[in-house]
């Protein structure tokens, strides 16, 4: 079973930036799409962004578009989050999500990580 940790969350004001990592542990990483999902209080868990396991497509949900980017070192076992332009409204648990599949259109996710708190003060 693979094992997910996250990194890089904390404190920011508007307009800051932050880097997540996660960091995998296993032999599955290189071929698992993954994703990063938030949960804000009060709100259901959902996709942030999500990226294929070796050809790099990603899928950015509407509201990050142009501020987020996903991306991997399948070398590193390690998922990243670069978050630009953050608003009060990112304010979230940041968890990485493994898919059993190569593309992240499958329903098929499986491990969580423990998550990691980002906030963003006006």
């Amino acid at each position: 079973q693979v094992q997910l940790m996250e990194s890089g969350g904390g404190l920011v004001q508007t307009g800051g930036s932050l880097r997540l990592s996660c960091v995998a542990s296993g032999n599955n990483f290189a071929t698992s799409a993954m994703g990063w999902f938030r949960q804000a209080p009060g709100k259901e868990r959902e996709l942030v962004a999500a990226i294929t396991s070796s050809t790099g497509i990603t899928k950015y949900a509407d509201y990050v578009k142009g501020r987020f980017t996903i991306s991997r070192d399948n070398a590193e076992n390690t998922l990243y989050l670069q978050m630009d332009s953050l608003t009060v409204e990112d304010t979230a648990v940041y968890f990485c999500r493994r898919n059993r599949e190569s593309y992240y259109g499958s329903s098929a996710w499986e491990e969580w990580g423990q998550g990691t708190q980002v906030t963003v003060s006006s």
